[in-house]
């Protein structure tokens, strides 16, 4: 008989990233098992193409959410999984793995309905295990202890899309973050970016909410041949993309984690959090940028914040740009 897996993650789109590990780990050792996987509206798109999936069931938690929520668990409930593997630490999803009538309901301790699961693992982000590594801690007991990386499936009309970029050498700047204490100031992006050999192409990719953010460095920024590509690509083709780009900057944000699952080379500049936190990039070839020097007040938390609550924000803006030029070579 076929086994039935259903993953939850409906949190953001680094979030799903990583936990495609678990896809590609149940796969291995259950090839022919029906694989399913649970997260929230604007992030399926991360997921078309990957061949081991069968359903993406999505959540709107913007419209309706609570409505959404139980429609969710009918829907959960009448495919009658063997086992349903729950990422996230929080009520909502944890309601839905507790009441999905799986043969066996896993998730973290720290969710509050941790105590109705069949099992439960201990979760933590101060001993410096990566998160793909507390994911996959969830599902060790019926595969095994090894680490398999997230992947992405760009399709191959997504390669073809970004192609003609990909004439001569060329970087991508991903400057934008949620959270502001983990962006790396846009000031210091583009004395950077005019470090760059002229001959080098800058592709600035992100969000359409990025657009502006990305025409005030073009505009400001002397560097001759600089693009803006945001909100114009796909999550896939931004993936696609930074497969062939001699370097990738990002930030501790979703598309260090599109490198990652690409294993496309990557610089991360870590502002207020730390790679500590688990989140730290996993390509063959990265580079971790960060201040020298220890403050007392970092890490400030582990998400960011919208201002530095000590007001002076040294975490970044005492990152010298030398630390991001050795990571291109140059």
């Amino acid at each position: 008989m076929v086994q039935k897996f259903l993953i939850i993650q409906t949190a953001f789109i680094g979030d799903v990233v990583l936990a495609t590990s678990l896809i590609e780990k149940l796969h291995q050792h259950y090839p022919s098992a029906q694989i399913d996987f649970l997260l929230r509206k604007g992030n399926e798109n991360l997921l078309h193409n990957n061949p081991w999936l069968e359903k993406i069931i999505i959540w709107d938690k913007k419209k309706n959410k609570l409505l959404n929520l139980f429609k969710i668990l009918i829907k959960i409930r009448k495919e009658k999984y063997d086992k349903v593997i729950n990422v996230q630490r929080f009520a909502a999803t944890g309601f839905l793995t507790a009441f999905s009538g799986s043969k066996e309901t896993i998730g973290f301790d720290k969710n509050p309905f941790s105590f109705l699961f069949n099992k439960k693992i201990k979760h933590s982000v101060v001993d410096g295990t990566h998160e793909i590594e507390r994911n996959l801690a969830l599902i060790k007991n019926f595969t095994d202890d090894k680490i398999i990386k997230p992947k992405l499936y760009p399709s191959e009309a997504d390669f073809e899309s970004v192609e003609p970029y990909k004439q001569n050498a060329y970087i991508t700047v991903s400057p934008a973050s949620v959270w502001f204490t983990k962006q790396y100031p846009l000031s210091k992006w583009i004395n950077f970016i005019d470090k760059i050999p002229s001959q080098v192409i800058i592709y600035l990719c992100g969000g359409p909410a990025d657009t502006g953010m990305c025409e005030h460095i073009i505009s400001s920024a002397k560097h001759a041949t600089i693009f803006n590509l945001s909100g114009k690509l796909s999550f896939l083709q931004c993936a696609a993309l930074m497969k062939d780009a001699v370097m990738n900057y990002v930030n501790d944000s979703a598309p260090m984690h599109f490198t990652s699952a690409m294993n496309a080379p990557v610089a991360a500049v870590f502002c207020s959090t730390i790679p500590a936190f688990g989140f730290g990039p996993l390509s063959d070839k990265k580079f971790i940028i960060e201040l020298h020097e220890p403050l007392d007040c970092r890490p400030c938390g582990l998400h960011g914040y919208k201002t530095c609550p000590r007001g002076h924000f040294h975490c970044a803006l005492n990152i010298e740009d030398e630390q991001l030029m050795e990571a291109l070579g140059v």
